[in-house]
């Protein structure tokens, strides 16, 4: 069986596709050797000391490496030793004992600071990089925020780490359509329905800037107010639903851009948290009294 060589949107991770698939509606991801233990093929490939994630879904093995070697380096060798793998026989996944359980998923609501946004906290990781769709033209990465657009009353989707945050139209109210989302998502994850797809996320500018490639790039200042916003200000916003992204700093305004995503994004509160909160903490933990902070919306 031949093996083709796919580059993805994400420099780490790389594709092998399949003539077939290689599974029927369902998609792993596996961390290490040990979370493998239903897939043979994944298990040897983490003796490859570059290997960080097997992905496998649909025709296709995806793999992040560690940054120990480029993929020029070594993904024809890893291909060659997938087709010698699969021409002995090899078994990619093992069928499941019993494939029509469900995973038990349980989805709670939270309210935000923006009463036009829900937060759906979800009792499992659903993905590593924060999403966010403003609508279904974007959504490629994501079949649950896919299906979330055809809810006529839904108007942008934020996902991260374990939560998907829903801004709604006006035309409607929250206890009209709670229930309904929140048992759609539930069914959706517990019949494994993909979140989001790893390997087809594409970084966006404003995202680019958090990489730490570019980090390192970056004035002193920049560096520090970065080192702020994730260790202060995100997990505090994360909890109300949103997230905040570092955007630019001009030293001689003494201006701070920041992109706000989910809930923070059109949130009344939002010019307030930010005058009152977080420029007064750039000013007081950078020295500098004439920090001045704006807010870009995602």
């Amino acid at each position: 069986m031949k093996v083709s060589i796919k580059e993805t949107q994400n420099p780490t991770i790389i594709k092998f596709e399949f003539p077939d698939f290689i599974t029927q509606n369902e998609n792993f991801e596996f961390k290490n050797i040990d979370e493998a233990k239903n897939s043979p093929l994944a298990q040897q490939l983490f003796y490859l000391p570059f290997v960080k994630t097997v992905y496998i879904s649909g025709n296709f093995i995806a793999i992040e490496r560690f940054s120990i070697v480029e993929w020029s380096e070594v993904q024809d060798a890893v291909a060659e030793q997938i087709e010698e793998y699969i021409a002995n026989g090899g078994v990619i996944v093992l069928p499941s004992e019993n494939p029509t359980k469900k995973q038990p998923i349980s989805v709670y609501g939270e309210t935000t600071p923006n009463p036009a946004s829900l937060k759906f906290v979800v009792n499992k990781a659903l993905t590593k990089t924060a999403v966010e769709f403003k609508n279904i033209d974007e959504t490629k990465a994501s079949p649950l925020a896919q299906e979330l657009f055809k809810f006529h009353f839904v108007k942008e989707i934020f996902i991260t780490e374990n939560y998907i945050s829903i801004t709604k139209y006006d035309s409607i109210s929250w206890d009209e359509i709670t229930l309904e989302l929140r048992t759609f998502i539930k069914q959706f994850i517990e019949n494994g329905g993909t979140v989001i797809d790893e390997t087809l996320v594409v970084n966006d500018e404003k995202q680019e800037k958090q990489q730490i490639k570019n980090f390192d790039n970056l004035d002193t200042t920049s560096q520090q107010i970065i080192n702020i916003l994730e260790e202060y200000v995100k997990p505090a916003v994360a909890a109300d639903g949103g997230n905040i992204l570092f955007d630019s700093f001009d030293e001689k305004e003494k201006r701070v851009k920041v992109v706000l995503q989910g809930s923070c994004n059109g949130c009344p509160s939002s010019t307030f948290t930010l005058k009152n909160g977080i420029e007064n903490m750039l000013k007081d933990m950078l020295n500098d009294k004439d920090i001045v902070v704006e807010a870009l919306n995602g």
